[in-house]
């Protein structure tokens, strides 16, 4: 079953929102250190960079972002050249570092759990329909660069 509000944003949106809502409600009991907060700013804002320069690939190949939607082309170029993920990852690492700048070290354990959400929900199916339309290109690309880093 797809919901129609089924997509990655949707899924990273709730999660940042769950990290949120934890450090308001459930804060620590002292502020988050200052390095803390620069680093999960800086990762968030590198996650945010890194989904853009996945996108500007996507744009460049002229084919759809969009997760649930069959691809016109395999795009191997720029950052997939060095996961076959870059905007998935960009989602963790936006709200690992999020969750580190709020303080909000128990809403952390989102972020293998919106791992494996991406994994079954977009990951799988993504690759099942880019081996069935590129399938020598595909196994190639597959072979030599990992899923997630």
């Amino acid at each position: 079953m797809r919901l129609t509000a089924d997509y990655p944003p949707v899924w990273l949106a709730g999660s940042v929102a769950l990290a949120w809502a934890q450090a308001r409600l459930l804060p620590l009991a002292a502020p988050p250190p200052p390095w803390t907060v620069a680093a999960g700013v800086g990762l968030s804002l590198a996650g945010i960079a890194l989904m853009a320069a996945a996108a500007r690939e996507f744009a460049r190949h002229r084919t759809t972002i969009v997760p649930h939607r069959d691809a016109t082309a395999l795009v191997t170029t720029g950052v997939y050249r060095l996961g076959r993920n870059p905007i998935y990852l960009a989602d963790l690492a936006i709200l690992a570092g999020l969750a580190l700048a709020w303080g909000a070290w128990p809403a952390l354990a989102l972020v293998p759990a919106l791992a494996a959400v991406l994994e079954a929900r977009f990951i799988r199916p993504e690759e099942a329909r880019l081996a069935r339309a590129f399938p020598a290109a595909f196994a190639a690309w597959s072979a030599r660069v990992r899923r997630w880093l």
